[in-house]
């Protein structure tokens, strides 16, 4: 298979707006589209189909990687049309790829539905926020749009670090550098250590993924930089202990301290296939630091932070559970997928029973029979 059905099945990805594309030996090319994956109508691949793609994009760098380690992660532009995301493996000996579309445009605070209160947060001099979710929520863009926010609005030195660069932000009011690590600079904590002599306002870490990095994202937040970074984790409340237990015990003590006065938001979000098949949409836990939840990290009362952001509401926080109820009761989002995502199921399914609705979906039903 040539280069020329890469741009072929790029092409397609591009124009139907699909998310992912699927190349793997045995069947033919897979897009993601609105959270389902289906299959384009052309041949099924073969080891030397998916070995020639591979070459038509990987740089040699990553090629090598393939060969060591058995997986290479890259960016890759396509032209001016897309920037997509690649991961590249062996599986059954043969070569695997899987391209993940990063959208162009910088979308706007309102077109991503993000709270209101970003604004006032991402003007601040100092502090840690963190962006938090599953693989594919939607993190990185949330950042891109926040970066993008300080671009055009602050004249501040922008740092980011990413494995790879996703979105590309050109210089606008502020000078944006992108270092990517593997390309530019061996690792996170490295970056981050050496950022601190760049004369920044506002740091992006990628990937807040072991110990030393954690450290040198909250130092570089107490020291007056604005920090941003992500975490793999569902919760306000289980980020912020994410976090502190990545500490040895002896230390926690002092993590606390330091997370309560450097952590700023925590914003948890969730993509939703949208009940009309439309598209997608986010769903958000965020919770904003005040002198109470400050409080509850120092005193290692994370537990009580759910009722804390409950009563936040003035603040702009929310849970996420409340935010999927909204989405279902505006008719944005499904039942079944409200109550897949939720933290908390059992209180979602009783309101749809109570308002009349229904879940469709046997199991459940079955379950609230045994409970009658």
């Amino acid at each position: 298979m040539s280069s020329v059905q890469i741009d072929r099945l790029l092409e397609t990805v591009i124009k139907q707006g699909a998310s992912d594309l699927h190349l793997t030996v045995g069947k033919p090319p897979v897009i993601r589209l609105h959270g389902r994956l289906r299959e384009l109508r052309t041949k099924v691949l073969s080891p030397e189909d998916t070995v020639g793609l591979m070459k038509s994009i990987s740089p040699e760098r990553s090629q090598q990687e393939l060969q060591e380690m058995g997986s290479a992660d890259f960016g890759f532009a396509y032209g001016d049309k897309a920037r997509f995301r690649v991961a590249v493996f062996r599986q059954r000996t043969n070569v695997a790829i899987v391209l993940r579309q990063i959208p162009n445009k910088l979308l706007s605070f309102e077109q991503i539905g993000l709270p209101k209160v970003c604004r006032e947060l991402c003007r601040r001099p100092r502090g840690l926020f963190l962006v938090t979710g599953p693989t594919g929520s939607g993190k990185s863009t949330s950042l891109a749009s926040m970066i993008n926010f300080i671009n055009e609005t602050m004249d501040h030195h922008i740092i980011t670090v990413e494995d790879p660069i996703e979105y590309y932000h050109p210089h606008k009011k502020s000078i944006v550098n992108q270092r990517e690590v593997g390309a530019d600079v061996p690792t996170f904590a490295e970056a981050l250590r050496r950022a601190l002599r760049q004369d920044p306002d506002v740091i992006l870490v990628g990937e807040l993924r072991d110990l030393e990095t954690i450290e040198s994202a909250i130092r570089a937040a107490e020291t007056g930089h604005l920090v941003f970074g992500t975490l793999h984790t569902n919760s306000a409340g289980g980020t912020i202990n994410r976090i502190i237990d990545a500490f040895p015990t002896n230390q926690q003590e002092q993590v606390r301290v330091q997370l309560s006065t450097s952590l700023m938001a925590v914003l948890a979000q969730q993509l939703m296939p949208r009940a009309d098949a439309d598209g997608v949409v986010a769903a958000y836990e965020f919770l904003v630091i005040t002198p109470g939840i400050a409080n509850l990290i120092r005193e290692g009362k994370t537990f009580r932070i759910d009722s804390a952001i409950q009563t936040g509401r003035k603040f702009g926080m929310q849970l996420l559970d409340d935010h999927l109820w909204t989405l279902y009761t505006s008719g944005i989002i499904s039942a079944e997928d409200m109550v897949d995502r939720a933290r908390d199921p059992g209180p979602l399914v009783e309101k749809v029973q109570r308002s009349g609705g229904s879940i469709g979906r046997t199991e459940l039903q079955e379950d609230e029979g045994e409970a009658e």
